[in-house]
């Protein structure tokens, strides 16, 4: 049976301008887009933490150093509630409601919760395409994601991310005409 649909997925090093890439794709797009994104929390010039932003307005901490608790990656404690409230809360309103599906980042941070690992799930199985960044790290969960035989996974590099813009504006414009 043929794959009816793609999600297309941006791996890269961090830094490299994964999220960046996906903003820039996002301004040619007219279409209802949900999901979320994450980005940097700054105190003083330096990075202490990640939000996680739900395209739908909710705001939560992903991240923060002076978190304590069960989950930690590198020096940050990983908030699981703020994950489950905006990111699956954002990604099963993406599936109902939307055209596409923003999930920017599948990492570490994102794969301390279940709950997170199948909300992935089922927005990669849905209707929906799906746009968004995959941590390159190896791991069980995001090696079963780049084994899909509908999900497109994309490497951005510094030397390749201008012209990447065109390449996965036209990618997303193709599968929302479908």
């Amino acid at each position: 049976m043929a794959t009816r649909k793609c999600n297309l997925l941006i791996t890269g090093r961090p830094g490299v301008g994964k999220t960046t890439l996906i903003e820039r794709v996002l301004e040619f797009i007219d279409a209802d887009v949900g999901g979320f994104y994450t980005s940097e929390i700054r105190e003083a010039d330096r990075r202490v933490g990640f939000s996680i932003v739900g395209l739908n307005g909710e705001r939560g901490v992903l991240a923060h150093v002076d978190l304590n608790g069960p989950f930690r990656v590198g020096r940050y404690g990983v908030n699981k509630d703020d994950l489950e409230r905006v990111g699956v809360s954002a990604i099963d309103e993406a599936i109902e409601r939307s055209r596409l599906i923003v999930m920017d980042e599948i990492g570490r941070m994102e794969l301390c919760s279940d709950a997170f690992q199948d909300a992935v799930r089922r927005a990669l199985d849905s209707r929906v395409p799906v746009l968004g960044t995959l941590q390159e790290r190896n791991n069980d969960f995001l090696n079963a994601i780049r084994g899909r035989a509908d999900v497109e996974v994309m490497r951005v590099t510094t030397s390749n991310r201008e012209c990447m813009v065109p390449v996965l504006r036209d990618r997303v414009m193709e599968l929302l005409s479908r």
